[in-house]
């Protein structure tokens, strides 16, 4: 689909250079960029005055104070890009953050995190969290070492016949159409009927096709590593711009337990990942 707001989620530090990827990514759509600072509140101190404590009042007060010039520092700098935007900022507690964060992204075509969030695990896993459950909308995960675009010319689309992967496709439908060269990427692939089909990857393929899209199927053994570990390095491989996948096949509980690609490709994304749940 045509991108025209990106939502760029970041924290009150260190976001500088968030705001320039992601002015640079909306401007090379001619996308509008509306950015969202968080600041995750201070929990409450415990105890039994911990109600009437002072300190963490202030410090709250503080935080808030620190919010607000954040906001202003991104808004000035937003304005000397000469690009369409609106920059705002959120105090909110951490139980209801990827709430907060999904509301906003609802108003968005896609959502973006940027790679300074890598430092804040709380918040970073909270807005990934809020984007995919709260927004019916993909989330871009940037990484530090690649540069961002929405035209990507080479895609790796990871393919396990899952309606998760299936959205994925159908939001990335524009990007491939106009991309150079499409890797349709199964690992391990079970060629059965009620699965992937006799000849796995074979179906979405042939729909890709009819988009005019230039495709080529991979069909990957594991070999005895895991699911992301090939996916990245077949991206590297490929030169690949940009992953396609979808996400959270399996419950979040069930992820954070036991592992699964999801957690593994939101944790270290060695290139840019486009999500869609």
């Amino acid at each position: 689909m045509t991108h025209k707001t990106i939502l760029l989620v970041t924290d009150a530090n260190e976001h500088e250079n968030d705001l320039t990827a992601a002015a640079d990514l909306c401007t090379a759509v001619n996308a509008h960029l509306s950015v969202l600072l968080v600041k995750l509140a201070a929990p409450p101190p415990l105890g039994e005055y911990a109600a009437m404590s002072v300190a963490w009042l202030d410090e709250r007060a503080e935080d808030i104070q620190q919010l607000d010039e954040a906001v202003e520092r991104a808004r000035a700098t937003l304005k000397g890009l000469e690009i369409s935007f609106d920059a705002n900022g959120i105090y909110c507690e951490t139980a209801w953050a990827d709430n907060d964060v999904g509301s906003r992204a609802r108003y968005a075509d896609i959502t973006l995190i940027g790679a300074s969030l890598r430092t804040d695990t709380p918040l970073r896993a909270r807005a990934i969290d809020g984007a995919l459950f709260y927004s019916a909308r993909p989330v871009l995960l940037a990484t530090n070492r690649h540069s961002l675009t929405l035209r990507p010319k080479k895609i790796l689309l990871a393919w396990n016949s899952t309606m998760e992967s299936a959205r994925a496709a159908r939001e990335a439908l524009e990007m491939m159409e106009s991309a150079e060269e499409v890797n349709v990427v199964l690992i391990d692939p079970d060629a059965a009927s009620t699965k992937n089909g006799q000849e796995p990857g074979a179906d979405v393929a042939t729909y890709l096709a009819r988009h005019g899209i230039t495709v080529t199927v991979d069909r990957l053994p594991s070999a005895g590593r895991r699911v992301e570990e090939v996916l990245i390095q077949h991206a590297i491989d490929t030169s690949a711009d940009l992953i396609v996948m979808g996400a959270y096949g399996h419950t979040r509980l069930r992820e954070r337990i036991f592992g699964g690609v999801t957690k593994a490709m939101i944790e270290a994304p060695v290139v840019p990942v486009l999500m869609v749940h």
